[in-house]
């Protein structure tokens, strides 16, 4: 028997009907530095569509890739809901990629327009001449129009400019809620980043997700300060869930340092915000010399790497803010799991914080297991450890032109994340596949040590690789950035070594300590281990010693 419910399709140009009539009257505000402007839903929503009709005088058709090379603003937010809206595809460029791999994912993404900000156009300026599908270049804002000059193929147009002449209504087209709306790369920590096309029917699910109270209940009294980068799994969702819920939208640019984000804290009062974990970490350090005012942020949410406990109670214990772990990766549009304590867990504080350090509770819409090495599915029992897998409405299936068959299991997302399940359906992811420490056999977590070792005082961060042992094959290293103003000579590596022996088994103690000036991190803010890798191999590294290997 088949339902009587219509057959209506759940789109990118649904959210942007409703936001833009239901919500007229909820705002974009952009951060200039000095000052906000803004602009509401009601006026965001014209200029998309405007947008819209400008990218078709262009020639845009349906499935055709528009890439965004920008900050977080409001022009972004347009072209957000403007290129899917029309039937395009918005591919959103990641402006901290090295040239290399920059050209290869707009020519592999076949973009045929880019939208770019005129303060970072010397960012583009250094690909120019590799953009061989590029036809139009799209400039917001201020900048040196003139480092595009001599690029080969495409025109140079004004973003203002091609607003004010495009017509003021567009056709919208019928959208398939199954066709491709969105596409973002993956960080390429091995090999080239891989693409993955999010769906209008995945974006639409997700949006309606994260405003549920079992994610991140996002409503319209809420202001959401969007630090993610919108490149960056489309800014974990947040902006087509808050066109969705009527949350205004609080864009910073390029003002992602602690200084200008407090600021802007203290005079706009968002409720809402997400970052990684160095973000809040820089926050946390500049609070503790300086008078700031985070009291109007009900909930943040942390991701993108493991957050440190230490982390989270500070910002809870010195400014009275929650924070909240959340997993995903660019291939679950990101959201996954959320750290919320079960209705069963005790109340103290002491008993929430075991909960919230946790990687996060499987969310609905997202389906999650655990196999060994052979493909078994392991049980739900804290204990077993083994790979995740998942599997939902919002979860790839393949990659934009590439297949990769090994990351696919029977239906399965295999996430390259080790980690263990509860019986409450709480994920601890232990490592990542590539990043696990195996010494005479056992596998050691390496990022249950950089926690630990990031919860010392005089620790600012700590990121622990695998290193070649001749007795145990592998042992843990420890590269660590001090704060400021402290020295390798008052906290020694012997100091750190006594901090951590007695949390962790004797076995798992680094007898390498190395002390640099900072972790190397990926576009994304992940510490990228591999060149902590090459770089000990070079010898660029050379830690101290600490203790017989092994623990023995």
């Amino acid at each position: 028997m088949l339902s009587t419910m219509q057959d209506f399709p759940l789109s990118v140009q649904m959210i942007l009907r409703h936001g833009r009539r239901v919500h007229a009257t909820s705002e974009v505000i952009t951060f200039e530095g000095d000052h906000c402007r803004r602009a509401s839903f009601a006026q965001v929503g014209d200029r998309a569509e405007r947008l819209a009709g400008a990218l078709a005088t262009l020639g845009m058709n349906p499935g055709d890739r528009v890439g965004t090379f920008m900050w977080n603003n409001q022009e972004h937010v347009e072209a957000y809901l403007a290129v899917p809206s029309m039937g395009a595809v918005l591919h959103t460029l990641n402006i901290r990629l090295f040239p290399e791999q920059l050209a290869y994912v707009a020519n592999h993404a076949h973009d045929r327009v880019v939208i770019a900000n005129g303060s970072i156009l010397p960012l583009l300026a250094r690909v120019k001449d590799e953009l061989t599908t590029v036809e139009h270049i799209i400039v917001t804002g201020p900048g040196d129009r003139a480092v595009l000059d001599g690029g080969p193929g495409y025109e140079v147009h004004d973003y203002e400019a091609l607003l004010e002449a495009a017509p003021p209504s567009y056709p919208w087209p019928d959208i398939d809620e199954r066709s491709a709306c969105a596409m973002c790369y993956t960080s390429g920590t091995t090999g080239n980043p891989k693409g993955v096309a999010y769906s209008h029917r995945s974006a639409w699910l997700h949006s309606l997700a994260i405003t549920s109270a079992a994610v991140l209940g996002v409503c319209e009294t809420d202001t959401l300060l969007t630090i993610v980068p919108m490149f960056h799994a489309n800014a974990w969702g947040m902006p087509y869930a808050a066109f969705m819920a009527g949350a205004d939208l609080l864009m910073p640019q390029q003002y992602l340092q602690a200084e200008p984000l407090t600021r802007l804290i203290a005079a706009e009062r968002p409720t809402f915000s997400g970052a990684v974990p160095t973000i809040w970490a820089d926050i946390v350090r500049f609070g503790e010399s300086n008078e700031i005012d985070l009291s109007s942020l009900r909930m943040v949410m942390c991701g993108g790497s493991a957050v440190p406990r230490s982390l989270m109670e500070k910002l809870e214990q010195r400014f009275g803010v929650r924070m909240i772990q959340g997993w995903g990766m660019t291939e679950t549009s990101p959201l996954a799991a959320m750290g919320h304590p079960p209705k069963d867990a005790a109340t103290d504080a002491e008993s929430q914080m075991a909960w919230r350090v946790r990687t996060g509770r499987v969310i609905p819409g997202v389906e999650l297991r655990i196999c060994d090495d052979d493909g078994n599915e392991l049980p739900w029992d804290g204990e077993s450890v083994g790979e995740i897998e998942v599997r939902g409405p919002w979860v790839t299936a393949s990659y934009h032109l590439d297949p990769d068959p090994g990351k696919f299991h029977d239906g399965w997302l295999r996430t390259g994340d080790i980690a263990n399940v509860d019986d409450h359906g709480f994920v601890q992811i232990t490592d990542r596949a590539k990043d696990v420490v195996k010494s005479g056999g056992e596998w050691i977590s390496t990022v249950e040590l950089e926690n630990l070792i990031m919860a010392h005082p005089d620790v600012v961060e700590a990121s622990v690789i695998g290193v070649p042992d001749e007795r145990w094959d592998e042992r843990p290293m420890a590269c660590v950035v001090l704060r400021e103003g402290v020295t390798a000579g008052a906290a020694t590596a012997a100091a750190l070594s006594a901090f951590l022996a007695p949390q962790v088994a004797r076995w798992w103690l680094p007898e390498r300590w190395a002390f640099i000036a900072e972790v190397p991190k990926t576009s994304v803010g992940k510490f990228d281990k591999k060149v902590l890798r090459a770089r000990h191999a070079a010898s660029e590294i050379v830690p101290e010693l600490v203790g017989p290997a092994g623990g023995t």
